[in-house]
């Protein structure tokens, strides 16, 4: 992958680092009411459950966060774009849509049909 590309991945990264950073920030300040605010039973249990999802998606979104940090090391130290399976680069194409993979399409697609048997 030419210079141009791997910086264009590096500062697509970087933004969307920076846009999960900014949405964790937004949870910690949300999660400041408690239980306790909500005298009636309904509006609580609306409240634990909205809580609850949002826990999920946070969760998520760590794990995306992790896997960003991950792929800007790769692209310090030049493995980006190559398949962690085969070697193989990785196409633009599958960058744009999923720029954190480590798997090319072909060993992607070969994992989730081992997974789909139950092997591996």
């Amino acid at each position: 992958m030419d210079k141009e590309k791997t910086e264009y991945f590096k500062a697509l990264l970087i933004n969307q680092l920076g846009e999960l950073m900014e949405e964790a920030g937004k949870t910690l300040n949300d999660m400041t009411v408690t239980a306790s605010d909500f005298p009636d039973p309904t509006d609580r249990a609306s409240w634990e459950s909205s809580r609850n999802f949002l826990l999920r998606i946070r969760d998520r979104e760590r794990r995306l966060i992790m896997k960003i940090k991950e792929a800007l090391d790769r692209i310090e130290d030049g493995t980006f774009g190559i398949c962690e399976e085969c070697g193989e680069e990785i196409s633009e194409k599958r960058l744009e849509v999923r720029p954190v993979t480590t798997l090319c399409i072909k060993c992607k697609e070969a994992q989730e049909e081992q997974e789909k048997h139950g092997v591996g």
